[in-house]
């Protein structure tokens, strides 16, 4: 079945369920990048340094990561339609009152308030979506991964519209679109079934004794720290006007997005996925590191070009997280997503201090050496990373090859970008 096909219940044709599921998708993801193109506005408005902005973003992923420990706690108790509207409601309260902030403190911590909330909602939208999806689950994850790369893309955007007048208005604008996803959500998207099984706080730790599972997220752990130096240091390096670096960051967004939906499919399948993520990561390595010694304009086209490569490597590395484990893909996702997301946190905090300790080129050479530090634990560990045998092709249900395609999320599971 091909999933853009209106008439078997593609990607085109589902409930209106689904549709507010990813629309809200798209603004949860925006939440990502939209303070991007007005971190230096921030600093200025707050009178605040890059390190202590930066805590915008450790604060969000610190509380994204261990919230990985409780959603699936909470979905399997009240459900996961309870549990995407108790996210959108943190994000409405959280980045509203964000958008209030007087000192740099309230705003590192009322985004922590919004990551929780996020968390609570983004780990639980696939699974949401593909349970209330028509055509089975291929459409369904890909108008989920649509919904991330877009909301990718749209968030620097949205941050640079608004910022260019008030650094406030971004944070006020979320929680008024995530507003209009909790009334749609309301409306549209009825219970669906509990599981049969409830999880429990230590499940997703548990899981990470899985061989294949931990080398994933070790090796996500590395690229992390990479792709969010890019992400929550590069906008101070370029020095840009909220429109010039949201422009930067959507064309960034607009790469990801393609590279992760359209071309890393491709990939996979005529290379296998361990090559295609062992080169990737080798490759935004140099990226990161030209972007780090370049002039102004390479650092722009860098930038942009490292959306590609983070395309790429978040389409793989989801696989990888959901098909290499035996155990529930909602929990293995979970300690996956447990483990990534701390680099998430460290990155944004330690590139400026980097800066502050040594020079401005010193930060994305510790970036290039985590991106390889990715690369080799794929390539040591890459029979642990290969899928057993016994998993079948979600298309067709052959036995894989010796380097398997991992599959796709399916109805029992949940993924988290992710980022």
């Amino acid at each position: 079945m091909d999933p853009f096909d209106a008439g078997t219940g593609g990607i085109l044709r589902q409930p209106k369920a689904v549709w507010a599921t990813a629309g809200a998708s798209v603004v949860a993801f925006m939440g990502i990048g939209l303070v991007d193109p007005i971190l230096p506005s921030i600093a200025k408005g707050l009178d605040a340094s890059a390190s202590q902005v930066s805590l915008l973003f450790t604060s969000y992923f610190l509380i994204t990561a261990l919230a990985m420990l409780v959603t699936g706690f909470v979905s399997s108790r009240i459900g996961g339609r309870k549990t995407l509207l108790l996210g959108l409601a943190f994000v409405v309260v959280f980045a509203g009152l964000a958008g209030t902030s007087d000192t740099v403190g309230q705003l590192v911590g009322y985004r922590a308030g919004w990551g929780l909330g996020n968390a609570l909602f983004v780990s639980t939208a696939l699974a949401v979506i593909v349970g209330a999806a028509a055509g089975g689950s291929a459409a369904a994850i890909l108008l989920y991964e649509s919904a991330l790369g877009l909301g990718m893309a749209c968030g620097p955007l949205l941050g640079a519209l608004l910022g260019d007048a008030s650094w406030r208005y971004p944070f006020f604008g979320t929680a008024f679109l995530m507003a209009i996803g909790f009334l749609c959500i309301t409306v549209f998207l009825k219970e669906q079934p509990k599981p049969a099984r409830k999880t429990s706080l230590l499940d997703p730790v548990r899981a990470l004794g899985h061989g294949g599972l931990a080398s994933a997220a070790l090796s996500a752990f590395f690229y992390n720290y990479t792709f969010f130096t890019v992400l929550a240091f590069t906008p101070f390096v370029l020095n840009m006007t909220p429109y010039k670096s949201g422009a930067v960051f959507f064309a960034w967004g607009v790469l990801l997005a393609v590279f992760s939906v359209l071309v890393a499919p491709r990939m996979q399948k005529r290379f296998g996925s361990l090559k295609v993520l062992g080169g990737s990561l080798v490759l935004l390595a140099a990226d990161v590191l030209v972007l780090g010694y370049g002039n102004h304009t390479t650092a722009i086209v860098c930038t942009i070009l490292s959306g590609a490569f983070i395309g790429v490597n978040n389409t793989v590395y989801t696989e990888l997280a959901l098909g290499v484990s035996d155990a529930p893909r909602p929990v293995a996702s979970a300690g996956y997503n447990f483990v990534r997301w701390f680099a998430a946190a460290a990155a944004p905090y330690f590139a400026p201090k980097i800066e502050e300790w040594t020079d401005i080129h010193i930060p994305f050479v510790v970036a290039a050496v985590t991106a390889v530090l990715g690369a080799a634990v794929v390539l040591v560990r890459r029979r642990a990373l290969a899928l057993p045998h016994s998993r079948l092709r979600s298309s067709g249900g052959t036995p894989m090859a010796e380097e398997p395609e991992p599959k796709h999320a399916t109805e029992d599971g949940v993924t988290v970008f992710a980022n």
